[in-house]
């Protein structure tokens, strides 16, 4: 058994903001003996755009914020029905590289999908993941101070519309998916403990829940 501990929270619907800062708090202030944090919630709807972000990828916006955040990646869309995970790990002490952590969140979010009969796949020069050429989870990671934060977002059962106020991931024209198209009903407990499971065991870690 490894004796790297990942200690997973469910925080449930949040804001995104006030949980952005927290990622922020918790990297600045860990130290050595911190162990590595799961985060699992859900945020209220919010475009959030990445540090080399364009904003012409920002079509329609509406009413929905858009937050500039210092994650890779381009423009996504985050609301109620999209499960989030952030990973707050130590990558030096644990020994991962930032693709080595990247491949581990498509892995399995592939793995969790196979478990429900759903064939998806990775596309190396366009992170995140993907069912018949639809993009079903988006990957967004940052490395500071040799500590990573923010994750990966898969969409279960949502509203799509606010997909068509961007070009999702800078993609003009992507479309989205949601497991919500593929299963009739969706057990969203067991898709949170196969996900904990698979990230769990794609990077050597043993779960601890607080």
């Amino acid at each position: 058994m490894s004796e790297k501990e990942l200690r997973v929270s469910d925080l449930g619907l949040q804001s995104y903001e006030p949980i952005y800062e927290r990622m922020l708090e918790f990297t600045d202030n860990r130290n050595a003996e911190t162990p590595d944090e799961l985060w699992l919630l859900e945020h209220k709807p919010v475009y959030t755009l990445g540090k080399n972000g364009k904003e012409h990828h920002i079509l329609n916006p509406g009413n929905i914020p858009v937050v500039k955040v210092d994650r890779g990646g381009q423009v996504t869309y985050h609301g109620p029905g999209q499960l989030i995970a952030y990973l707050l790990l130590d990558t030096r002490r644990a020994k991962l590289g930032v693709r080595q952590i990247v491949t581990a969140m498509e892995n399995a979010i592939i793995q969790l999908l196979d478990h429900y009969s759903i064939k998806a796949f990775a596309k190396p020069d366009a992170p995140g993941v993907y069912v018949q050429e639809k993009k079903i989870a988006a990957l967004g990671l940052r490395i500071r101070k040799g500590c990573s934060y923010h994750g990966l977002s898969l969409n279960l059962d949502m509203d799509k519309t606010p997909f068509d106020g961007i070009n999702p991931c800078g993609f003009e024209g992507l479309q989205v998916a949601q497991l919500k198209d593929y299963l009739e009903r969706l057990n969203v407990k067991d898709i949170k403990d196969i996900l904990i499971q698979s990230l769990a065991e794609e990077l050597s870690y043993r779960v601890s829940k607080i």
